[in-house]
């Protein structure tokens, strides 16, 4: 059974991130590309070693290579992505990226044959049948187990206004949701999803995640699929919440917010701060805010007593915090309303050719 340690968390503020993509013909229409650029040939720099696939065929995932600055985040992002589309341009493919592809019908599109993959397909049936989603996942290490579980837990309230500004999926099996990030709804249809609650310390983290395994309830620590989790592994705090996004310059504006985020909370840690106590009710009703009306909405505040707009979230913040991007973001119109504008004024075929990276 492979656990991770405690001793993974050894290194403060490095940072990861990993894209999921979509794998497109020439009309930005779903197609099986994984057998080709997985497995048919050696991706070229940075993606060898860092290229995966998901769940589906179409689906694949990438990641940066380590980085230990973090003002070179931007540039990561975006010489992965050069690779990524010149890698699949080289096989006849395009790249595409949202939360969720517009045109994907997963009735009609193939599994991977992978043997992770096979034995979820089994044991989850409908739920993951369906899964057609991509996400943005973003790591920081974190230099000491107990305190990568403490800032993972205070994480959780920050997830539904990242939710909210990274929406980016409201069309899901051809039609409109209604949602602003459907991608998070479909997602949370999987088990070990969603908000998890409150860990005592690293002990108790890995003491759940043992009997995960040990009891059969997933296969392997990698499929506790939580929006926020130390990763036991890596040594670092992964938050998991965003859709993924079509524009890097986004992606790289949640980076430059997480990465701030994370420190300032592993210092309120050493300081000997004492953790907020949220219900997870609240929590969830916080995502569930996000998840239908993206920018549109305000949160519940973490001791309950009011809400709290999107945009005063993102002053504070980003006068707390010194960081430019959660601006960036919210001053740009939502991935979730460039969607809906497109295909209203020019339909779907016009909405598939935005979503492809060039």
């Amino acid at each position: 059974m492979e656990l991770g340690s405690a001793d993974a968390f050894d290194r403060m503020g490095t940072l990861g991130v990993e894209e999921e993509f979509y794998i497109v013909d020439a009309d930005g229409r779903p197609t099986s590309g994984i057998d080709d650029l997985v497995y048919g040939s050696e991706p070229p720099e940075p993606l060898a070693g860092r290229l995966d696939h998901e769940l589906f065929k179409f689906t694949i995932e990438t990641q940066t290579p380590l980085i230990e600055d973090p003002d070179e985040a931007g540039a990561a992002v975006e010489s992965v992505r050069e690779a990524l589309v010149d890698h699949a341009a080289d096989h006849g493919y395009r790249i595409a990226a949202a939360g969720l592809h517009p045109a994907a019908k997963w009735r009609e599109l193939d599994h991977a044959t992978k043997p992770r993959y096979q034995a979820q397909l089994d044991r989850i049936q409908y739920p993951q049948h369906r899964n057609t989603t991509a996400g943005l996942h973003v790591h920081v290490g974190v230099d000491d187990a107990d305190k990568a579980v403490w800032v993972a837990n205070e994480l959780r309230w920050y997830l539904a206004p990242l939710l909210a500004l990274s929406a980016n999926s409201p069309f899901w099996n051809g039609f409109d949701t209604g949602l602003a990030s459907a991608r998070a709804k479909v997602f949370e249809n999987l088990p070990n999803t969603g908000m998890p609650t409150a860990f005592d310390d690293f002990e108790d983290f890995q003491r759940f995640e043992r009997r995960m395994v040990e009891y059969g309830s997933i296969d392997d620590r990698g499929e506790l699929w939580y929006d926020v989790r130390p990763h036991t592994g890596h040594g670092t705090v992964e938050i998991r919440t965003p859709d993924a996004q079509t524009d890097p310059e986004r992606v790289a504006d949640f980076v430059e917010y997480v990465h701030a985020l994370v420190l300032d909370l592993a210092d309120r840690y050493e300081s000997g701060e004492s953790g907020t106590t949220v219900r997870r009710e609240l929590l969830d009703e916080n995502k569930w805010r996000a998840t239908r009306y993206g920018r549109d909405t305000d949160f519940i505040a973490p001791d309950s007593e009011g809400v709290v707009s999107l945009e005063s979230f993102v002053e504070r913040e980003s006068d707390r915090l010194g960081v430019d991007g959660l601006r960036s973001l919210l001053g740009a119109e939502s991935g979730t309303a460039i969607q809906r504008r497109i295909h209203e004024e020019s339909g779907l075929d016009a909405l598939c050719e935005h979503l492809t990276l060039d």
